[in-house]
């Protein structure tokens, strides 16, 4: 019988918790701040790299040039609505 109280005593806080943690998120979104890792390329250098692929240089030498992985690049390109290829 006790333990289905604490039970019931830790489902309530845990949802407390939830409940505080949600509005904490909402309240940073409305006032700007994103969430998630920083973007690793800035539109510069996607704009840069869209020029080079073009030019007719390689994704691989592309990435290598500005210090990323191959897929990281693709994913900026392909998020930044270019046709490669």
């Amino acid at each position: 019988m006790i333990m289905t109280i604490f039970a019931g005593i830790a489902s309530f806080e845990r949802s407390l918790i939830v409940d505080r943690t949600r509005a904490g998120r909402e309240a940073a979104q409305r006032k700007g701040i994103k969430f998630g890792p920083k973007p690793r390329l800035s539109k510069e250098q996607i704009e840069h790299a869209e020029m080079l692929v073009v030019a007719g240089k390689s994704v691989a030498q592309i990435a290598g040039l500005l210090g990323v992985h191959r897929a990281t690049l693709y994913r900026a390109l392909k998020s930044a609505g270019s046709q490669l290829n």
